[in-house]
């Protein structure tokens, strides 16, 4: 084999530092309360070979607190109270930081200044955090790899259904041995109606919530009080919502107000037998009360959460497995998941001949091409690469590179396509792939640096069902990689 390409297939770089410790974060922002998690890991060699992160260890992890607004609005300033102090209880620098993620989730994602939020966290993070509003599907993959992830690698062969249930939103994610399968996201949750604790007073309802009373017949307004049986109606219709996803009854969602509640469709066959898990505020409350039969009282957190475990438990369809299947983290699941599944790490044997161009972040994944693809299937996703100025990224399926043969071809491919479609040599082109040839393919897309494109090969990284990319910077050698807008 080339010597060259061998070296890329089978060795590490003599600069990589196997047992060194990165710090990674965690930040939830979500419709009821909001959470920080701190943690590090060890990078070492998995046995596939590639990089990985390693021997977790959680190093800090707050109470939840309630998320701040004001009215309908998140409050800017005082998230930013809430994250400093997060960070000096915690005791880390932004510095220190290898990677992390910020996510603003459920009601709290439709406000009208998420995006500022967003901006706020990454001007305050830095670089290596991905702060990112609004997707639901990501949300429901990273709630299942935070809650349920070991349990599913554990039992192989049984297939889990997850219901991450906050404030605002369910999200379901269905995974088989740890790896997720499908999502989708409802917006079922508990704070959809906001009480007076202690009683059914209500004090502010979302748009959803209004439009599930007028759909009941329920007319009540703010400042007025739900009877037991109209409450009784709404519970009712979102358990029934719960278990029409689990038995996969799509018809139930074409009910005008179902439809309007589902955000993202999870498409489940109608006889699928899975185990069913809970994480999120009201799957924390679900296993409380399996575990000791005690809750708070009366709305004790000013809406239904409470009532809605209660009734999720008395579901013969939902309880089915509470005390046979009961994941690792049922509460803030988003949060671990986020902090620990929400980065990968590329290979020592990139090809970045501009380590200054980095970040990258939002490059959309215009093109997801097999490792055979042809001249004018690159041609076609470089022209449209080509629009997005900033930058755009293709992720190629390539498991079955074994030879230098195969490389050149693909190289070849890459660079009749870079010729035809004329992309602009100063515009970031980022091409991820699984196997460790990253400076190989790149040296040979570039004529060994003859060429001017902005090309960077990032290589070891698993493909993952996503529209967008985040490209950190150059960190020991490595770059960390985080996807979002999954699908």
């Amino acid at each position: 084999m080339n010597t060259l390409v061998d070296k890329a297939l089978r060795t590490k770089a003599s600069t990589s530092r196997f047992g060194e410790r990165v710090t990674l974060l965690g930040l939830d922002f979500g419709s009821t309360t909001s959470s920080a998690l701190l943690a590090s890991a060890q990078i070492s060699q998995g046995t596939t070979g590639h990089l990985e992160l390693g021997e977790v260890k959680i190093e800090y992890r707050c109470e939840p607190v309630l998320t701040p607004f004001i009215g309908q609005s998140i409050n800017i300033p005082e998230v930013a109270l809430l994250v400093q102090h997060w960070l000096k209880q915690s005791g880390v620098s932004v510095n220190m930081l290898f990677s992390g993620g910020s996510m603003i989730t459920g009601l709290a994602a439709q406000t009208d200044n998420a995006k500022a939020l967003s901006q706020l966290i990454t001007s305050i993070m830095g670089d290596n955090v991905i702060a990112t509003a609004d997707d639901p599907c990501l949300e429901s993959w990273l709630a299942f790899m935070g809650s349920c992830s070991a349990l599913s690698r554990y039992h192989t062969d049984m297939p889990i259904l997850n219901f991450d249930i906050g404030g605002g939103t369910t999200n379901v994610a269905f995974g088989l041995n740890g790896n997720v399968l499908d999502t989708g996201c409802y917006f079922i949750g508990a704070r959809h109606f906001q009480f007076a604790p202690g009683s059914y007073q209500i004090t502010a309802m979302s748009s959803y919530g209004v439009a599930l009373l007028d759909a009941l017949n329920i007319h009540k307004g703010i400042g007025e009080i739900l009877s037991a049986d109209e409450c009784k109606k709404i519970i009712t219709f979102y358990v029934s919502a719960l278990e029409a996803i689990v038995l996969g009854e799509h018809d139930f969602f074409k009910l005008p107000i179902a439809n309007k509640l589902c955000q993202a469709p999870i498409h489940l066959a109608s006889n699928a037998q899975s185990s069913i898990t809970f994480s999120g505020g009201v799957g924390e409350l679900i296993y409380q009360y399996i575990s000791d039969n005690i809750l708070p009282s009366t709305t004790f957190f000013g809406d239904f959460g409470i009532d809605l475990a209660k009734a999720i438990v008395n579901s013969p369809i939902l309880s089915a497995n509470l005390k046979t299947c009961v994941p690792e983290h049922k509460g803030r699941a988003t949060v671990v998941g986020l902090t620990l599944h929400s980065t990968e790490i590329s290979g020592n044997t990139v090809y970045l001949p501009k380590p200054d161009c980095l970040p990258l972040r939002d490059l959309p994944i215009i093109a997801k091409l097999a490792l055979n693809a042809s001249s004018e299937q690159w041609h076609n996703a470089l022209v449209l690469a080509a629009k997005h100025q900033h930058g755009a990224c293709v992720q190629i399926f390539d498991s079955n590179i074994d030879t230098p043969n195969q490389v050149k071809l693909l190289a070849q491919n890459i660079k009749n396509g870079l010729a035809t479609s004329e992309y602009p040599q100063y515009q970031p082109l980022v091409i991820l792939l699984q196997t460790n040839i990253g400076k190989a393919l790149g040296n040979y897309v570039s004529e060994w640096g003859k060429s001017k494109v902005n090309l960077i090969v990032i290589d070891e990284v698993a493909p993952r069902n996503a529209h967008f990319v985040h490209i950190g910077r150059l960190n020991q050698q490595m770059i960390p990689v985080s996807f979002f807008g999954m699908h």
